[in-house]
């Protein structure tokens, strides 16, 4: 839906004419230009704002200001693809064509009806295990609110009204005041030291002031009379017109830009669908070939057919569909105890995989809130403790900069907030900064020097300002001090210094001599040689309430150099660490200045060399793509910088072709391009966009780095344990496989274990095992492993190679275990039939040798490399318990008369339990004695990166 009548120019077309709007007004370019008085013709509305027959009539015509959401599937359209997997469709065959037999056989055998029933019975239970999962992280993850405002003031026919944000109209006044977000994209025509914070569509914390003057044209968020939906007013206060709402503004400019970018498949998604590719073709090849070999013995099509039947069966694992479900959803379950909310179940193990990890900085590597850490005066540096809005900590040595602070503090617009004590739900509990965040942080060290900043303004009142411009880069306020008047003055050092022609240090003034320059403008290079912002303090006397600008900015009195940055997050560095360890690569990816940037990367670790290689978007602009992976595919510590939308999305494609798995972390909506086209996007939860949260595939609650180390060793270990599962399903179909082919080849007439009974083992005696095995915790040494290539396969050399060495011993002792008991007996084999006791007794020998030798099975494929003593034979009771019960059940199929009826039992003795447990232990030692070989070879090793 169109929701604007006027979008900011994206380039190229005509302005169209002012006047009334007819589907569309001027373009952004054309009302920037406007003075503020022509703004409201040229959006067909007033200074008094729109009527409310005006707005409703613009609302029926234009639509409500929201952005558009991604659509979802109808639930039953959820439900259908799960019977879209490979492994259902071959089951649905496999059912249809032995329904198929059942109706052309004569006479009719019910238990061939009662083996296609349970083989589409099977196929029903993984649908709805696999829906019920994913329609669970689904409805989750729509529980994120939007960040776009929930109500908004605007005038309409002259009166202030607060209305729904979505009701919102092209031509309406909207009245903004500090702390206020932006509901839609305006031109400001009336502005008292407006100032706004633009980091969600930019990547930049910093306020920036607005003006109702025209301005020439340029790129549109650099127009400076204009302010943008999902930015937030920080200080004074204003009126502005929207010219466009919803998906037309910039935020909706970059929704529909990562609405555009294609969804990653994720590797496990890949693999997956190769291996049910190969399983399936492979299942289906031998049993055509069994079927073809059994046809001219003699064997009529049905039990032909029902022998190629067995095959199939015995070489799908019906239960890995359920269980790679439920255990991605056991791996969301412990993510979001990690504060790490899943919005796609296979973006678990697309995490665990990843390579390259791109990291915005401000709120993910830091607090998002600006501190001052060093306060310079009289050539002595003062530190200061404590980071954050809470104003506690101290000043060294406060004493002889505490009229430093005291000024700085006066010259502030911003306001303290204390957190709430009421105890009620959504109450803050943080102290907050409502206004510029600079400010903020100058109000918090005053505070911790011992500055009552209520009773500064009490004594000292403000009289008049003169706001910061980019010009001047100064903001001067002038307050009545007792019998005079005095001015207050901060801004950048270099052009405050320059008005200074005396200087204040530890209570003694002086004149400003071409030494203390040199002085002033080493300490402020060398703070900001640390990532500081720096800010100088200067003060004078006046004489007169209102003097003019240029009085009161001149001849001024030098404090001191404040320096402030907004501080990592105390995990982040540990966090960090780990991260390399695992071998991944850190890159951050920020929109602001190099040398800010590089000093949080080198606070947190991210660069730890002297030479790190730093790219902005300028640079980024002039490289091609070969000049581009050749920079990437470098081993060197990597920071982009003042990098837009368009660049992060390039250098995410960029890695994706040098085979790196990408994580990209952001907040803003600049980001959410980059975000869905990353093999995970990693969005912020509490300061994040509502439309980078859509574009993510993992949203972090506490908005931390940390939380992405967290989840990158949940993510590992969810791959770890598919693989064990994988192993442990596998590895018994070749013992119900091998058993089956024997039998072909040695002429004997009956299968020694029949579909039915593998059915019942695959999901009666191997599902709960398996899923028990999909909740295994990380082993201890999973961050010291590399990450996988891209090119890695699902079943690896190593993972095959475990497949065949367990199977290969379960199928050995179950075949011999059958062809043992039918030659004993001395019964022909073309003598026997499905009712002769010793062939009852023999394939319920080869079903129970499966359970148990699974049993012990499970005990090995826990780990790769350490011992299950080690790791503790009882430290998963639920997969002791799933074991046990699968044991249960198999002994319930060789006892209960009905369930002998339906899978053609017959009861075992003591002895031949005993024979079987002896022989399911074969695994297990085999297992331990190759996981102290390769202990002895030595431990695998990842480098950092």
């Amino acid at each position: 839906m169109r929701t604007a009548v006027d979008p900011p120019a994206q380039g190229g077309g005509e302005d169209e004419p002012a006047g009334a709007p007819t589907g569309r007004s001027p373009r952004s370019t054309t009302v920037r230009e406007l003075a503020a008085v022509d703004v409201f013709a040229a959006l067909d509305s007033s200074p008094r704002g729109l009527s409310a027959v005006r707005a409703n009539d613009r609302l029926q015509r234009y639509g409500a200001n929201e952005l558009p959401r991604a659509g979802h599937r109808p639930v039953w359209r959820q439900l259908g693809a799960q019977f879209t997997d490979l492994f259902a469709v071959v089951l649905i065959v496999a059912s249809g064509i032995t329904f198929l037999a059942y109706r052309l056989g004569e006479p009719r055998d019910i238990g061939t009806l009662q083996l296609a029933v349970a083989i589409l019975g099977v196929v029903v239970l993984n649908a709805v295990i696999g829906f019920a999962q994913e329609y669970s992280a689904e409805r989750t993850a729509q529980a994120l609110e939007a960040m776009v405002p929930h109500t908004c003031r605007v005038l309409r026919a002259g009166e202030r009204q607060e209305v729904s944000a979505r009701d919102l109209v092209p031509g309406d006044v909207v009245v903004l005041e500090a702390g206020d977000a932006v509901p839609a994209d305006c031109r400001v025509v009336e502005a008292h030291e407006l100032a706004v914070n633009n980091a969600p569509l930019t990547g930049e914390s910093n306020a920036v002031s607005r003006t109702a003057d025209p301005v020439a044209g340029g790129a549109p968020l650099d127009a400076r009379n204009c302010v943008f939906m999902g930015t937030d007013a920080v200080a004074g206060s204003g009126r502005a017109v929207v010219f466009a709402t919803g998906g037309e503004t910039e935020f909706g400019r970059i929704y529909r830009l990562a609405a555009a970018a294609p969804r990653q498949r994720t590797p496990l998604q890949i693999q997956v669908a190769s291996m049910a590719r190969r399983v399936a073709g492979l299942a289906l090849a031998i049993g055509a070939l069994t079927f073809a070999v059994r046809l001219p013995t003699g064997q009529s099509v049905v039990t032909s057919f029902v022998f190629a039947l067995g095959v199939m069966v015995a070489m799908v694992p019906e239960g890995l569909p359920a269980t790679l479900s439920v255990s991605l959803a056991i791996g969301v379950r412990r993510m979001a105890r990690r504060h790490a909310l899943i919005k796609q179940l296979l973006a678990v193990e697309a995490l665990g995989s990843t390579t390259v990890v791109c990291t915005d900085k401000t709120g993910t590597l830091t607090q998002a809130e600006m501190t001052v850490t060093q306060v310079w005066a009289g050539g002595a540096p003062h530190p200061v403790a404590g980071v954050g809005y809470t104003p506690s900590g101290e000043v060294f040595d406060a004493a002889p900069v505490r009229e430093l602070l005291r000024v700085a503090a006066l010259c502030c617009n911003a306001r303290l907030v204390p957190p709430e004590s009421s105890g009620r739900p959504g109450s803050r509990e943080r102290w907050r900064v409502l206004g510029d965040t600079t400010e903020g942080a100058l109000l918090v060290v005053a505070a911790k020097a011992g500055t009552d900043l209520g009773a500064e303004e009490e004594a000292a009142p403000r009289v008049t300002e003169f706001p910061f411009d980019s010009d001047r880069k100064l903001m001067t306020t002038v307050h009545k001090n007792g019998a005079v008047y005095q001015a207050c003055v901060k801004g950048a050092p270099g052009e405050l210094v320059a008005r200074c022609t005396e200087v204040e240090w530890e209570g003694r003034r002086g004149p400003l001599t071409a030494e203390d320059r040199a002085a002033v403008a080493a300490a402020g290079d060398a703070l900001a040689s640390q990532g500081l912002r720096v800010l100088a303090v200067a003060r004078r006397e006046l004489d007169s309430p209102r003097p003019a600008q240029a009085e009161a900015e001149s001849a001024l009195t030098l404090l001191g150099l404040v320096g402030m940055l907004d501080p990592p997050r105390p995990e982040v560095t540990d966090a960090v660490t780990a991260v390399r360890r695992a071998g991944i690569r850190v890159v951050m990816v920020t929109g602001d200045h190099p040398l800010t940037g590089e000093a949080v990367a080198r606070r947190v670790g991210i660069v730890r060399r002297p030479d790190p290689v730093v790219v902005t978007g300028s640079r980024l602009d002039a490289m091609d793509d070969e000049v581009l992976d050749t920079l990437l595919a470098e081993p060197s510590e990597l920071l982009l910088c003042r990098v837009s939308p368009e660049h992060k999305m390039r250098v995410v494609t960029a890695f994706q072709r040098l085979g790196e798995v990408v994580a990209v972390t952001g907040d803003g909506a600049n980001d959410a391009p980059a975000l869905k086209h990353a093999d995970i996007g990693v969005a912020m939860g509490a300061s994040g966009t509502d439309v980078a949260r859509e574009a993510a595939s993992m949203v972090l609650l506490d908005d931390s780095f940390a939380s992405i180390a967290a989840a990158v060793r949940l993510g590992r270990a969810v791959y770890q344990n598919i693989r064990k599962f994988l192993v442990y399903l596998f590895s018994h179909n070749i013992g119900e496989l091998v058993p089956i082919l024997a039998a072909t080849f040695a002429g004997f007439p009956l299968v020694p274990i029949s579909a039915v009974q593998i059915l019942a083992i695959d999901l009666g005696s191997d599902v709960l095992p398996a899923l028990a095995l999909g909740a295994e915790p990380p082993e201890p040494d999973v961050m010291d492993r590399p990450p996988r290539s891209r090119g890695e396969r699902l079943f690896s050399g190593a993972v095959v190679g475990r497949i065949l060495f367990l199977g290969g011993i379960q199928a050995t002792c179950v075949t011999a275990v059958f062809f043992w008991h039918v030659v004993a007996s001395g019964i022909p084999f073309d003598d026997f039939t499905k009712d002769t006791p010793v062939y009852r007794e023999a394939i319920t020998m080869v079903q129970a040798g499966i359970v148990l030798s699974q049993f012990f099975n499970a005990l090995a494929v826990r780990t790769d490399r350490q011992s299950v003593l080690k790791a503790g034979i009882l430290s998963n009771p639920a997969l002791l318990a799933a074991g046990g019960f699968g044991v249960a059940l198999m002994a319930a199929i060789s006892y209960a008369p009905p369930l002998q009826a339906v899978f053609d039992t017959a009861p075992l003795d003591a002895a031949d339990w005993v024979l079987l447990a002896g022989l399911g232990t074969l695994p297990l030692l085999a297992d331990e004695a190759r996981k102290a070989w390769l202990r002895r070879a030595g431990p695998a090793k990842g480098a950092p990166r």
